[in-house]
C-alpha cells in the first residue's frame, strides 16, 4: 500500500504543473472531507488574495501531505470528478492523452485564449452555457456558477467565466463548442473561430450540419484559421486578454511553457514565415532523444511504438529549419518511408498541422499523380514526404531533373531497420557513406566538400537479424548505426507514459473431423499419381507449398508441361486446405471454385480466335474438381465441422466489444484471401452487428499474389474510416503492421500468424490505448505459440544487445561503427564489380530468348522488346499480334493510370496471360511481365525470373517517331486506297 502511495504522489508531480490550470479549486474543495476547515480557509484566501493557480499548489500541498489516510487518493479522484474537473482527474489517475491529442487541445486552448478578447461581448452566454451543460462540456455546478456570475457582473463576465471552465475540459470540447455556438445561432463567434464569413452560406445551414473546422483524433484540433488573428487580438489592453486558466488577471505570456501551444513572440512568428498553427510539446523522454539531433548529429531514435517517435522527428524537422532560417540558409529535409499508406499519415496527421504556417509541405508516392516532376516539387517545398523508392530513383537520375543529396539538408528515415543489404533504405545510405568518406580525403587535400545531409532515423524495434547469440545481435544492431551513420542509437523507458498491452495465447485444439479437408488431400493424392509425384511433407504445410514451388519451376526449365500443371493445382488446393483451417470451410471452397472458373476461362478463346489447345492433364484437372465439386459444397455447408480457431476468434472478438465501452481492434492474419473472408465472415453474423461490431479489411497494394491489391486511396479510405470509428474492426496483413497510428486502438489479435520480432513488436505497438490487450490465436501443436516465445527472447536479446551498445565509450563505438562502414563500402565495389562485368557478357538483347510458360512455345527474341520510360517492356515486332489473343482485364476497370488499357494478352495456344496493353502517347502496344516466361539466356533457362531488373539486359528505349512515323503511312494508305 505504502508504494502505491509513493507512485501516486510521483504522478500527481508529475503532472502538476497542468493540475494548477485544470483545477477550480472553489468548486473541488468542499468535496475533499478530509481537509479541515482551518486548512481549507488558508486555501480559499489563497485563491482570493492571489490566483486560482497558487491555491491549486496549496490544496495539492495538503493532499499529498503524508502520512496518508486510508482513501485519501480516491476521495480526491472523486471530488476532481465530480467538482466538473474530470480531465485533471484523468490526469491523477495516469490516464495520459495520446501525445497528439494532447497538443491538438493545448491548440485549442490557446486559440480561444487568443481569441477571447473579440468574443466576450459577442457571446450569448445564457443561452450557449444551457447548450454546453446539455451537451456534456461543463457540469451543473459550472454552469450555476456561470449564471451568477453573468447575472451579478453581466455579460462579459459571465461570458468569460464559460470560457474559462470550457478550456478545462476533456479533449474533443473544441468541436462541440463550434456546434454549440451553431445551435444557438451565436454566429458571430461562430464565424470568429471558423474563419468563416457569412458569404459562403454558414447562416442558413440546419443546426446538425457537420462542425467545419478540422478535428484530430478526439475531435479537438485546433482550427487552420490563425491567420485571422488581427491586431485587435494583439493590441487588446486591459485584463481581459487573459490565461482562461486562470480567473485573475495573468498576462498572456506567463502561460507555462508545457501548456503552450503557440510561440507567442513576436519576433520568432516573424523569422518562421508568421503565426504557427501549433508548437510542439514533447515530453521529457522525447526531449532527451531528440537532443543530439538538435545539435546536428545524426541519431537513431529507438522508441516504442505509441510514445511519439514521429512527433519526435517533427520538432527535429522544424528546429532544423527554424535554426538554419535565422543563419540566413535554406533547408531541405526529406521524410521516407516504406509503405505507400504512410505517406498520407504522416503527412495529413503530424508534418503539415505542425509546419504548414511555416513551410511548404508536400508528399508524393508511386500512387502519386504527379503533375510536376519529383525535382520540382523537391526545389519548391521545405518538406517533402516520400516513399524511399521515389528518392532513390531520382538519385539515380543523372540529367537536369535528378536531385542530389547535397541539395537536402535533412533525411528523416521511417521504420529505419529496414536499413539493411538489399533494402532501397539502404541503396540511399550507401549514396550518403561514400560521399562522407570521400569529404574526408578531399578535406586532406584542402579541396572544397560536398553538403551531405543530417540523417535522422526511427524505429520501435531495429531487431536481432535472426541471431541466436548476444555478440551477432549487437553486430545486426550496430551495423543498422553504421549504415544510418548513427552517432547514437537513443532510447528511453518512458515508463507511465506507455504500457504494455496484456498479452495473452488463445490456444485450441485441433479438430477431431475434416471430412472437407479429406476430400481436398483425396484430390491432392490423384494428383500425385497422375503425375508420378511423391511428396515427402505433409499436405496442407509451408513445407509442401515450398516443395511444390520447387517442383514447378524444375517442370518449367525442363518443359515438363504434365507435372508444371499439376503442382500449379496441387499449390492452390493446398492454400485451399490452409484456409479452411482458418476462415469457414465455405470461403476455402468459393476460393478453389473460383481458381477452377479462371482456368476454365483461359481455355476460351473469343469467339473469331482458333479454339485454345486443352491438354489431357488439365482435362483430367478440371474432371477430378467436377467429380468432387459437390460433396466439398455439401461439407463446407456442415457447421459441425467447421475449425476451433474460428470460434475461439468468435469470443474474443464478442468478449472485447462486450467488456469495453469502445472497442477498437486490429486482427492480423497471413493472407489476403483471409483477411477478406474474415471481414465478410463478422460482416454476415449478426452477433457481430449486435454489439456494435463493424469491420473491414486492409490488404497490399503490390501484385504479387491472385488476389486483386487494393489502390493507396481504397487503403487510406478504409484506414480513415478506422481512425474516425466508422469502423472499429479492421482485418489485416501484415501492411498494417507497421506504422499505423491509430490511438484509439485498444486490442490486437494475431491469428495464427506468428513471423519475426520485429513484426511481433510492430503488431504490439498496434494497440495503443490505455488496457489495451494481445491475443495471439493458435491450434495447439502448430509450433505457432513456441514460435512467439522465441520471438519474446528476441525481444528480451535485442533490448540488451541496444543496452550495452550504449555502454561502450564513444571512441570505441566510433571505430566499430567506421570499421563496419568500410566494410559495408567494400561490398558494395565488389558487388557492383561483378554486375558490371555481367552486364558486359549480357549486352546483347539478341542472345536472349522467351518462351511461353504455359505451353513452351517460342513467344520472341529480346531484339523485339524496347523500353518506355525506363521501366515499361514492349513488343514492337509487327508479328507479335499473330501470337496472342487480346481479353478483358476487369480488375484494372477502376484502376487505370494513363498509360494503362482494361485488356490483358494471352497465348493463342494454351491461354497462358503474357501482360496487358499499354496506351502511349496515342500508341497500342503489348506490355510483357516477364514472370509469365521462361527466359532462355545464351541457352541456359531461368525459370524464376519473376521481375525485369533480375535480367542484366539493356533494352533500348521505344523508338516512338519510327513507329508513330509508320502508323501515319499505314492509315495514309488506307486513305488513299
Amino acid at each position: 500500500m505504502a508504494s502505491d502511495d509513493t507512485e501516486r504522489v510521483i504522478v500527481i508531480e508529475s503532472v502538476r504543473q497542468r493540475l494548477r490550470h485544470l483545477i477550480l479549486v472553489d468548486q473541488v474543495l468542499d468535496l475533499i472531507h478530509s481537509i479541515g476547515n482551518d486548512q481549507k480557509e488558508l486555501i480559499r484566501n489563497k485563491a482570493r488574495n492571489e490566483s486560482n493557480t497558487a491555491a491549486v499548489d496549496l490544496l495539492i500541498n495538503t493532499v499529498i501531505k503524508t502520512p496518508h489516510h486510508d482513501g485519501w487518493f480516491m476521495e480526491f479522484v472523486d471530488a476532481l470528478k465530480n467538482g466538473g474537473c474530470q480531465h485533471a482527474a484523468d490526469y491523477v489517475e495516469a490516464k495520459f492523452p495520446d501525445p497528439t491529442e494532447e497538443a491538438d487541445n493545448d491548440a485549442c486552448v490557446l486559440f480561444i485564449q487568443l481569441m477571447s478578447p473579440s468574443l466576450l461581448d459577442r457571446l450569448k452566454t445564457s443561452d450557449v452555457c444551457a447548450h454546453c451543460f446539455s451537451e456534456g462540456i461543463i457540469s451543473k455546478e459550472d454552469k450555476e456558477n456561470i449564471e451568477a456570475e453573468e447575472k451579478n457582473s453581466g455579460n462579459r463576465k459571465g461570458a468569460r467565466a464559460l470560457l474559462t471552465r470550457i478550456v478545462r475540459g476533456r479533449p474533443g470540447w473544441f468541436s462541440t463548442f463550434l456546434k454549440v455556438l451553431r445551435d444557438t445561432e451565436c454566429w458571430p463567434v461562430y464565424y470568429e473561430l471558423t474563419g468563416e464569413t457569412q458569404d459562403n452560406g454558414k447562416e442558413d445551414e440546419p443546426a446538425g450540419s457537420d462542425v467545419t473546422a478540422e478535428e484530430g483524433p478526439a475531435g479537438a484540433q485546433a482550427p487552420d484559421n490563425l491567420e485571422c488573428l488581427d491586431s485587435s487580438v494583439t493590441e487588446e489592453t486591459g485584463d481581459e486578454a487573459t490565461d482562461l486558466y486562470n480567473e485573475e488577471s495573468v498576462e498572456l505570456q506567463q502561460l507555462p511553457n508545457d501548456l503552450d501551444p503557440f510561440s507567442t513572440n513576436g519576433t520568432d512568428m516573424a523569422a518562421a514565415g508568421g503565426p504557427k498553427r501549433a508548437d510542439i510539446v514533447l515530453r521529457d523522454y522525447q526531449m532527451d532523444a531528440a537532443r543530439p539531433a538538435l545539435e546536428g548529429k545524426n541519431i537513431i531514435v529507438c522508441l516504442p511504438t505509441g510514445s511519439g517517435k514521429t512527433r519526435v522527428a517533427v520538432y527535429i524537422t522544424r528546429e532544423h529549419l527554424d535554426s538554419r532560417r535565422r543563419e540566413g540558409r535554406s533547408g531541405k529535409v526529406v521524410v521516407l518511408v516504406n509503405k505507400v499508406p504512410l505517406v498520407e499519415q504522416h503527412f495529413s496527421t503530424e508534418f503539415r498541422p505542425f509546419l504548414k504556417h511555416a513551410y511548404k509541405v508536400e508528399r508524393v508516392s508511386g500512387d502519386s499523380p504527379l503533375k510536376i516532376s519529383f525535382t520540382e516539387i523537391v526545389k519548391k517545398n521545405d518538406v517533402i514526404i516520400c516513399t524511399a523508392q521515389i528518392l532513390e530513383n531520382f538519385l539515380d537520375n543523372k540529367d537536369d531533373e535528378g536531385v542530389q543529396l547535397s541539395d537536402l539538408t535533412l533525411i528523416v528515415i521511417d521504420e529505419c531497420h529496414h536499413t539493411k543489404k538489399g533494402e532501397v533504405y539502404n541503396h540511399i545510405m550507401m549514396r550518403y557513406l561514400k560521399q562522407k568518406h570521400k569529404n574526408v580525403q578531399l578535406k586532406k587535400e584542402q579541396k572544397k566538400t560536398v553538403p551531405i545531409p543530417q540523417i535522422l532515423g526511427l524505429t520501435a524495434s531495429p531487431g536481432v537479424g535472426g541471431a541466436t547469440k548476444m555478440d551477432k545481435a549487437e553486430e545486426h544492431i550496430l551495423q543498422i548505426c553504421a549504415n544510418l551513420d548513427a552517432y547514437k542509437i537513443m532510447t528511453k523507458d518512458n515508463g507511465q507514459h506507455k504500457k504494455d498491452p496484456y498479452k495473452q495465447i488463445a490456444s485450441v485444439e485441433a479438430r477431431q473431423e475434416d471430412p472437407f479437408g479429406d476430400v481436398i488431400k483425396k484430390i491432392m493424392n490423384a494428383i500425385h499419381i497422375h503425375a508420378s509425384l511423391s511428396p515427402t511433407c505433409d499436405l496442407g504445410s509451408q513445407n509442401y507449398e515450398q516443395w511444390v514451388v520447387q517442383k514447378e519451376r524444375k517442370a518449367v526449365k525442363d518443359e515438363d508441361h504434365k507435372v508444371r500443371v499439376c503442382v500449379e493445382h496441387l499449390r492452390k488446393y493446398n492454400e485451399g486446405l490452409q484456409l479452411s483451417n482458418t476462415i469457414r470451410m465455405w470461403d476455402a471452397f468459393g476460393f478453389l471454385n473460383k481458381y477452377q472458373e479462371e482456368e476454365m476461362k483461359k481455355k476460351v478463346a473469343p469467339e473469331e480466335d482458333e479454339p485454345i489447345q486443352i491438354t489431357d492433364t488439365e482435362r483430367f484437372l478440371f474432371n477430378l474438381f467436377k467429380e468432387n465439386k459437390k460433396e466439398l459444397q455439401t461439407l463446407a455447408g456442415q457447421p459441425q465441422f467447421e475449425n476451433k480457431s474460428l470460434s475461439e476468434l468468435r469470443r474474443i472478438i464478442l468478449h472485447e466489444f462486450t467488456s469495453r465501452d469502445s472497442a477498437r481492434g486490429i486482427i492480423f492474419t497471413r493472407t489476403r484471401c483471409s483477411a477478406m473472408a474474415l471481414s465478410q465472415w463478422i460482416q454476415e453474423n449478426s452477433k457481430f452487428s449486435d454489439v456494435g461490431v463493424k469491420a473491414s479489411y486492409v490488404i497490399g497494394g503490390g501484385d504479387q499474389s491472385n488476389v486483386k491489391p487494393m489502390t493507396a486511396a481504397e487503403q487510406k479510405d478504409v484506414l480513415n474510416k478506422f481512425r474516425n470509428g466508422e469502423v472499429n474492426l479492421l482485418i489485416a496483413t501484415t501492411v498494417a503492421e507497421e506504422g499505423l497510428d491509430i490511438p484509439q486502438c485498444n486490442f490486437v489479435i494475431r491469428y495464427g500468424l506468428v513471423t519475426n520480432e520485429i513484426a511481433m513488436i510492430q503488431a504490439e505497438g498496434r494497440a495503443r490505448a490505455e488496457d489495451s490487450s494481445y491475443t495471439l490465436v493458435e491450434v495447439k501443436g502448430s509450433a505457432v505459440a513456441e514460435k512467439e516465445s522465441i520471438n519474446e527472447y528476441r525481444k528480451d536479446m535485442m533490448s540488451k544487445a541496444i543496452a550495452k551498445i550504449k555502454s561502450l565509450s564513444q571512441d570505441d563505438y566510433d571505430k566499430r561503427i567506421m570499421t563496419l562502414q568500410f566494410q559495408a563500402i567494400m561490398e558494395e565495389r565488389v558487388r557492383k564489380t561483378k554486375k558490371k562485368q555481367k552486364d558486359r557478357k549480357s549486352s546483347s538483347p539478341s542472345e536472349v530468348k522467351f518462351t511461353c510458360r504455359g505451353c513452351s512455345s517460342h513467344v520472341c527474341n529480346g531484339d523485339d522488346i524496347q523500353i518506355i520510360e525506363n521501366m515499361h517492356r514492349v513488343n514492337v515486332s509487327p508479328h507479335f499480334g499473330k501470337l496472342f489473343i487480346r481479353k478483358e482485364n476487369t480488375s484494372l476497370q477502376e484502376r487505370l493510370l494513363d498509360y494503362e488499357t482494361n485488356v490483358f494478352i494471352a497465348c493463342k495456344i494454351c491461354g497462358q496471360r503474357w501482360g496487358s496493353m499499354m496506351l502511349f502517347h496515342g500508341l497500342e502496344f503489348p506490355c510483357l511481365h516477364v514472370k509469365n516466361f521462361v527466359v532462355a539466356y545464351n541457352g541456359k533457362k531461368i525459370s524464376n525470373c519473376t521481375r525485369w531488373n533480375e535480367l542484366a539486359i539493356q533494352f533500348p528505349a521505344l523508338d516512338y517517331v519510327h513507329h508513330a512515323s509508320q502508323v501515319v503511312q499505314s492509315s495514309d494508305d488506307e486513305d488513299t486506297q
